[in-house]
C-alpha cells in the first residue's frame, strides 16, 4: 500500500522526459483495443478493431486486426489520454511504415485492466 502511494506521488510529471513517456508506455501495456483510427485528409478512418497495446523491447505495439498497426520507440511517442478516459492518442515515427511520423487514436474496450 505505501508502495502503491509513494509511486503515485513520485510520478513524473513533464511530458518529454524519457521518465514520464517510459512509464507511460508500461501503463499503457496490457490494454484490450476496440479499435484503432487515424486521421487522413480531415477523414477519421478505421485501421483495425480488436487488438491490444504491448510494450516490448523498448517499443510500444499496437496490435489489432490480427496485424500490427503501428510500432514506435518510446522514447519519441507523444501519448495524451482521451479526457473520456477510454482511450489514447499517440503520436510517434511508425517504425512499420519506414518512420513516417502518424498519429493514431486507440479506443480500449469498456472493461479496462
Amino acid at each position: 500500500m505505501l508502495k502503491k502511494i509513494w509511486k503515485k506521488l513520485t510520478k513524473p510529471k513533464n511530458p518529454k522526459s524519457r521518465r514520464y513517456r517510459l512509464e507511460k508506455a508500461r501503463e499503457l501495456s496490457g490494454q484490450v483495443i476496440r479499435y484503432v483510427t487515424e486521421k487522413k485528409n480531415d477523414v477519421e478512418e478505421v485501421v483495425g478493431k480488436d487488438g491490444g497495446l504491448n510494450f516490448r523491447d523498448g517499443e510500444l505495439i499496437v496490435f489489432s486486426s490480427a496485424k500490427v498497426v503501428f510500432r514506435c520507440r518510446y522514447e519519441d511517442m507523444q501519448a495524451w489520454d482521451l479526457l473520456s478516459g477510454d482511450g489514447v492518442v499517440i503520436t510517434a515515427p511508425d517504425l512499420e511504415s519506414g518512420g513516417q511520423e502518424r498519429t493514431v487514436t486507440v479506443h480500449y474496450v469498456y472493461h479496462r485492466k
